[in-house]
């Protein structure tokens, strides 16, 4: 009797915690993941419980409750990555869960161009498989999320840095506007450091103007000269760029005269002083033009239709200047922007 009862009150707890135990075991290490590779997403702000159900349903992990209490007594439950992760054949849950927390998953590499606006981003994005353009255009154009960014407009236009990303496949709006007026405010900050008769704001509008008016880099601080001249006397901007922005989603790309007399915040045609908003996204050089311009005189220019322009001082001479290069067919044959990328590097 002493026998079966130090079987049953001795062994059999130790039979069952080794069964158990071998169970653990068996879970974590042995059984595997038994179908094709598999992309698999974390969004922002996803908790563990719903990532858990997630994987167990992909047949991914074989049972939550072993996956949740390991990743509960190793400190995992809050350390999971955001993004899009390869999860490949026969990988037992300890590779899985070494995947989530550090592999840096799939991304998408991304460049945007100075000078584009959040209609052209937009397209781009949805285009390389980043985020649906019609949620980054709704959220571009949210006032509170604009207040949330610490942005002093109705738009995130001017603030979506130029530059090279990466980006986890289908990522949401808000997260791209975030990282990209991220990247902004740390190269905005470098930049700073002169001072400005504008506000920061008024900076980049200008500057979304400069980044719009010439394809020569070494023009920038003379075109951001032109218009300081003018706010000064005061002269309306008179810059085609912002009228196309007014008409920009019905805009054909034919700028008509009747485009430039409809009155619009971004008419500077039409309105004196700066647009309503920044019209593109300027780049660095650009935004440093603007609180750097070159000191001169001028208060007009015209296209050499190559990127470059001729200055001038006085509206006879602005008048000359356009007789020559933009009623002169000649002048208007053959050139390009292109042919500038030796002079301007």
């Amino acid at each position: 009797m002493g026998k079966k009862l130090f079987l049953f009150f001795v062994m059999a707890p130790l039979l069952a915690l080794s069964l158990a135990g071998g169970k653990i075991y068996y879970d974590l290490s042995v059984w595997t993941y038994s179908g094709p590779e598999i992309v698999f997403s974390i969004s922002p702000g996803e908790n563990f419980s719903k990532i858990n159900g997630r994987l167990k349903n992909s047949n991914i992990i074989s049972n939550p409750k072993v996956f949740h209490h390991y990743c509960k007594l190793r400190g995992y439950l809050t350390s999971f990555r955001t993004g899009s992760f390869k999860i490949p054949p026969r990988a037992n849950m300890l590779k899985v869960i070494d995947i989530l927390l550090k592999d840096p998953g799939i991304t998408i590499r991304v460049t945007i161009p100075e000078g584009k606006n959040i209609f052209e981003i937009g397209k781009l994005l949805e285009s390389r498989g980043v985020t649906p353009y019609k949620e980054f255009i709704k959220w571009t154009r949210n006032p509170k999320f604009m207040q949330e960014l610490g942005i002093p407009a109705a738009r995130v236009e001017g603030y979506l840095f130029p530059n090279t990303y990466n980006f986890s496949p289908k990522s949401s709006a808000k997260q791209v506007i975030r990282a990209m007026v991220k990247e902004f405010r740390k190269n905005y900050k470098e930049i700073v450091g002169t001072p400005s008769l504008l506000s920061d704001h008024e900076v980049v509008i200008l500057a979304s103007i400069v980044e719009k008016e010439t394809g020569a880099a070494h023009e920038r601080p003379t075109i951001a000269g032109v218009f300081h001249n003018r706010l000064k006397k005061p002269m309306r901007l008179q810059s085609d760029p912002t009228t196309i922005y007014g008409i920009y989603e019905t805009y054909n790309g034919n700028l008509r005269k009747k485009h430039l007399q409809t009155k619009t915040p971004y008419n500077t045609y039409r309105i004196n002083g700066l647009p309503k908003g920044p019209i593109s996204n300027p780049g660095k050089e650009s935004l440093k033009a603007v609180i750097q311009p070159t000191n001169h005189k001028f208060l007009y220019f015209v296209s050499k239709n190559d990127g470059t322009h001729i200055f001038s001082r006085t509206y006879k001479d602005h008048r000359k200047a356009v007789k020559k290069w933009q009623k002169t067919r000649a002048n208007r044959r053959g050139r390009s922007w292109r042919n500038l990328k030796k002079k301007t590097q």
